[in-house]
């Protein structure tokens, strides 16, 4: 499952058993100033890369099924005059074997969620003034362990 918002990226990677889904990997990242100003097929498109990109080992000779909410990817696979970009994150996923299912908002919620994840952190900085003297007092303090004729 993969999802996209304005800001972030989150994909989760499980599988089925008995009719129950059960998640083996999450995960999720901040987009970088560039790729927030994609449109939002080319950032759900990125989702899917990033997935692919984030859980290589596990995909790469399995089949997989990709859930997304964003329907227009599907004929994104089918189009030959995409933009460059696309075409060229066509061209990586071509190694898996996947096929690509639209799925409500609704029901994806888990990378939903992931892909609204803010960095509580960012542009946060903790500002510490630096001591630039040093005061001799804090040399003297200072002993030699050992050898001391050197």
């Amino acid at each position: 499952m993969c999802n996209a918002s304005d800001f972030a990226i989150g994909a989760i990677l499980g599988q089925r058993r008995e009719k129950h889904f059960r998640p083996i990997h999450y995960a999720s990242k901040t987009m970088t100033d560039a790729e927030s100003k994609y449109t939002t097929t080319k950032k759900e498109m990125l989702a899917v890369v990033y997935a692919f990109e984030k859980f290589w080992s596990y995909l790469i000779m399995n089949k997989s099924i990709v859930h997304t909410d964003h329907s227009a990817l599907k004929y994104l696979f089918t189009k030959k005059d995409a933009k460059a970009r696309l075409l060229w994150w066509v061209l990586l996923l071509q190694e898996f074997d996947f096929k690509l299912l639209d799925m409500k908002g609704a029901k994806n919620l888990v990378a939903d969620h992931l892909s609204r994840l803010e960095n509580p952190y960012e542009n946060v900085f903790n500002l510490k003034e630096i001591n630039e003297t040093f005061p001799l007092e804090t040399l003297s303090m200072v002993t030699f362990r050992g050898d001391s004729s050197t």
